[in-house]
């Protein structure tokens, strides 16, 4: 390829991928391996990338003589689309195999940019409170608690639609949801129904940590990208003091009216409560794929995978404790996505995301908010949140890694690139 101008298209076509894939949460690396295999399938060599938090940046020098072609991309905020994912991941192969020429993927992209979300709004809203009623299965809750559970998260998804359209940074957003649920728990525990309120607001801290992308940033500090890492991992800190500054205002405000938080600790569970912990789970993760408009034939994919997930965490749980509980589980659903996500032609981002849902943190942050409401210390709670958080992301990964060599294909192209894809290509375009 001589032109200059196909060229520049080239790099323009990979950083139009790059930034579909990056902005619905996929690696540092993994967006670097997609665009790099883009330019190569195209025709173009001596491609070097750089990626951060807000900008893609290509490079094209064929010669040391000659000037580099470098373009930027600016990658906007998008809403998560897990169909639009897993067809811009099935364009990338398409394009590596040779079965699309560099227009043709063009024209494609265009297409799935510009098409918009394949789900009814309020379909997905509906989503978000089967996913709330999910996580209060999980805690243990009732007919009540799963209802408000409902209902909060319904009225958190619609409280941070209007926010996004008005261009209002997600820090509030995810301030209002918190403040939000926690008004809804605290106007329960006022009233006569015999309902736990703490319940309530932990389905709707899980349902607000879920979009922090705390797992993109620790793949980018693994894999290389301390830069795009760092960033990541501030925006993670940032939405995150956004749920807690939200359910500590609540907290306060039901301080101040007389109703005052109430904590519970999950006993040792039996076979019948292990059983729903772990439909719960189901139905929470596959509730949040297709909240996140995932294609409808990895549904029950993901609801197995959380529910496997869970039940590990279950059992590890009452020996070795919470975060080594949560690590056991993460490796887990690692493992079993990197195998099985092929198999429903989605990449294992679709379905290793909406799984490690269930087992998010949202009762330790409840608890350490609780305690700090109350005037005593909940540093060790929060920070015990911290841990199981990070301990989710990590074991993931490790569970990929684990899992890799079983892959052929993935070894071999794992030989010169750092970590197992997440999504984007599997196979080698040269």
């Amino acid at each position: 390829m001589s032109e200059r101008g196909e060229v520049y298209q080239t790099l323009d076509l990979a950083l139009r991928i790059g930034e579909v894939l990056l902005s619905s949460g996929a690696g540092a690396a993994d967006v670097t391996a997609a665009m790099l295999e883009v330019t190569r399938a195209c025709g173009v060599h001596n491609v070097t990338a750089d990626v951060t938090f807000v900008d893609l940046t290509l490079r094209h020098q064929p010669s040391s003589d000659e000037p580099a072609a470098i373009q930027v991309r600016r990658v906007t905020r998008r809403e998560v689309d897990y169909t639009d994912l897993t067809e811009v991941d099935h364009l990338v192969n398409e394009l590596i195999a040779g079965h699309l020429t560099r227009i043709e993927a063009r024209d494609e992209l265009a297409r799935i940019v510009s098409t918009g979300h394949r789900r009814r709004r309020w379909a997905v809203t509906l989503g978000w409170g089967l996913m709330g009623t999910g996580v209060a299965l999980t805690l243990g809750g009732r007919l009540v608690v799963c209802t408000l559970a409902f209902l909060a998260a319904c009225a958190i998804d619609r409280t941070q639609h209007l926010m996004s359209h008005r261009r209002i940074p997600m820090f509030y957003q995810q301030a209002a949801g918190g403040f939000v649920v926690t008004l809804i728990a605290v106007a329960a525990a006022a009233t006569p129904l015999d309902v736990n309120p703490s319940r309530v607001v932990t389905a709707g801290i899980v349902m607000l940590l879920a979009g922090v992308g705390l797992m993109g940033a620790t793949q980018d500090a693994l894999t290389g990208f301390p830069l795009t890492g760092s960033a990541r991992l501030l925006d993670v800190v940032l939405n995150t003091a956004g749920i807690i500054a939200g359910v500590g205002a609540g907290l306060t405000l039901g301080g101040l009216i007389g109703v005052g938080p109430t904590t519970f600790t999950p006993g040792d569970a039996g076979l019948a409560e292990a059983g729903i912990t772990v439909f719960g789970a189901a139905l929470a993760a596959a509730a949040y794929a297709f909240a996140s408009y995932a294609p409808r034939r990895c549904l029950a994919a993901v609801a197995f995978v959380g529910a496997v997930g869970q039940a590990v965490q279950v059992a590890v749980d009452g020996a070795l404790g919470g975060t080594w509980a949560a690590t056991a589980a993460a490796v887990t659903i690692g493992a079993i996505c990197y195998l099985v996500a092929g198999r429903f032609r989605v990449p294992p981002l679709a379905v290793v995301v909406p799984a490690i849902v269930p087992l998010l943190p949202g009762l330790d942050i409840y608890r350490g908010l609780a305690l700090l409401a109350e005037g005593k210390d909940g540093v060790l709670q929060l920070a015990s949140a911290l841990a199981t958080a990070l301990a989710l992301a990590a074991g993931v990964i490790l569970g990929q890694y684990a899992a890799q060599p079983l892959k052929r294909e993935a070894r071999r192209l794992e030989t010169r690139l750092s970590g197992p894809r997440m999504v984007g290509p599997f196979r080698r375009s040269d």
